[in-house]
């Protein structure tokens, strides 16, 4: 779809301001701890990559051609090893207990069910494995309201549904969840609620 080739070509630049303002730092702190066998899903373009360990054991699932594009060529521009696949998040072509860690970052928002998705990583991670996670949330009030009205169209045109209330559901898949709340720099109004946080599958 040429949609999808123009968001993929423009994700990096239409989000260099949150980066700049602090996004980057989150993700470092993040993931600047991860060992083991590592997921990332909805790995996009690539943002994570400089902030992993090298001692981290890396698999990328993602499902969009046009992101996976540029999400390869930045790998290769790393130097460092890493698998990847074309796998969305609810439908993740791994063993159970498969991994350490998951990490998705702005991706929840983004899957076409959220449980669905939940459940996966869920079922991919080992007992006591970590969600890491950076994501779009509903927000409160007139912000919500907002975010619900204008939720239609914003999946529409770029498959994002801002108003999900992502950590309940985390929790209600079976995760205890350590987050808090944060509002992204830049974008429009209906994408700033955000969290960081890490989720422990419960076993």
């Amino acid at each position: 779809m040429p949609l999808c080739r123009f968001f993929a070509a423009t994700y990096d630049r239409s989000i260099r301001r949150a980066e700049d303002a602090g996004l980057r730092d989150r993700r470092a702190r993040l993931l600047g701890n991860l060992e083991g066998d590592v997921l990332e899903i909805g790995a996009g373009t690539g943002l994570n990559l400089e902030h992993y360990p090298q001692g981290a054991r890396l698999v990328l699932a993602e499902p969009d051609p046009h992101m996976r594009h540029f999400l390869l060529e930045r790998l290769a521009e790393s130097g460092r090893e890493a698998r990847v696949v074309e796998a969305p998040a609810e439908d993740l072509p791994f063993a159970d207990q498969s991994f350490d860690a998951v990490v998705s970052t702005l991706v929840l928002c983004s899957v076409e069910s959220l449980p669905a998705a939940l459940a996966e990583i869920r079922r991919v991670l080992r007992p006591h494995g970590t969600l890491l996670l950076i994501e779009h949330v509903r927000g409160a009030g007139g912000r919500a309201v907002l975010q619900e009205v204008v939720a239609p169209v914003s999946r529409l045109l770029f498959s994002c549904s801002p108003d999900r209330r992502t950590a309940d559901a985390i929790r209600a898949a079976g995760f205890e969840l350590d987050d808090h709340a944060f509002e992204l720099v830049g974008g429009a109004p209906w994408t700033k609620p955000a969290i960081e946080g890490v989720a422990i599958r419960a076993s």
